[in-house]
């Protein structure tokens, strides 16, 4: 009976363009537990036990919650399904943790180190000396740029695909951008593969993120960017975490500018939503000096 409703559930969300894979896995879950202690509605203490059974406070307070969202919608076609107190196991929110943000002296290094991993090998330095640059000038994310197809460096720019949000768009390249990318395609066209994609592993099939993380830590340790007291060190999501907050510095002055500017960087990161761009945003001693100063002249003006 439960599980018959988590279903309908499940389908209806997912009509709407929700993809709900883990929510998807945990509801079913619950709904096997309720089974088994003889519950066909949704009940506030079997939810808060079956939800305290996982490893961690953030993972018990997320179960907690989806049974909780998924209770609320059920309950109002049946009042015997139970909404679960809320705050049980706290927040689901995890803590943001502070980005690393890159120089451009660090992009370069780390571009560099990656084109000297593997000197018996070739291709590996190339792809990921290529790969790591094009994510730095382009703010791409990893599954995007390893989802990457032949055919999708076109005369316009890179053709993302479905990507996150199961959105397309068009990423425009700066002509050095592309100069570097058809050289790496040359070489690239030299592997017999049948496989189309743009960036391949020495197993001459598409990378995994796990290839990228192993080679960006590869190389981070080369030049020595190591973990620094306030945050962990860097991550190939830095890149594109580096790319949103020097795009915010070189945005100009006034409000509606900025609003504008904000837009257009959202479309191109290709956020669902504006307010997902501003998570990017860290501040950064040009951005303090930036808002400093347009405080003082605010000031300045108004007195």
């Amino acid at each position: 009976m439960l599980m018959q409703t988590v279903e309908s559930y499940l389908a209806l969300r997912r009509s709407l363009g929700f993809r709900l894979r883990d929510v998807g896995i945990m509801l079913r879950g619950f709904a096997g537990f309720s089974s088994r202690k003889k519950k066909d509605y949704v009940c506030a203490s079997i939810a808060t036990a079956w939800a305290a059974q996982a490893s961690s406070n953030y993972q018990r307070a997320r179960r907690l919650g989806v049974v909780t969202r998924f209770a609320r919608f059920v309950h109002l076609e049946d009042e015997r399904n139970e909404i679960p107190q809320p705050g049980v196991f706290g927040s689901e929110a995890r803590r943001r943790p502070v980005p690393y943000i890159l120089s451009p002296d660090d992009i370069r290094r780390l571009v560099d180190a990656a084109s000297q991993m593997g000197r018996r090998i070739p291709l590996r330095r190339r792809t990921y000396s290529t790969l790591f640059a094009l994510m730095a000038c382009t703010g791409l994310r990893v599954s995007e740029a390893i989802g990457l197809r032949i055919q999708d460096l076109t005369s316009d720019g890179l053709i993302i695909r479905a990507t996150k949000f199961r959105k397309s768009r068009l990423v425009p390249l700066h002509q050095s951008a592309r100069a570097a990318l058809e050289a790496y395609l040359c070489r690239r066209r030299q592997v017999a593969t049948d496989d189309d994609h743009f960036f391949i592993s020495l197993r001459r099939r598409a990378l995994l993120i796990e290839d990228v993380a192993t080679a960006f830590r590869t190389a981070a340790r080369a030049i020595g960017l190591l973990p620094g007291r306030k945050c962990g060190g860097p991550t190939p999501h830095s890149l594109r975490h580096t790319f949103a907050v020097r795009a915010l510095e070189s945005c100009p002055d006034g409000r509606d500018r900025v609003t504008k500017h904000m837009v257009a960087l959202s479309t191109y990161l290709g956020h669902s939503h504006v307010a997902a761009t501003y998570w990017y945003l860290e501040a950064t001693p040009t951005l303090m000096r930036d808002i400093a100063q347009a405080s003082e002249e605010f000031v300045t003006k108004t007195t």
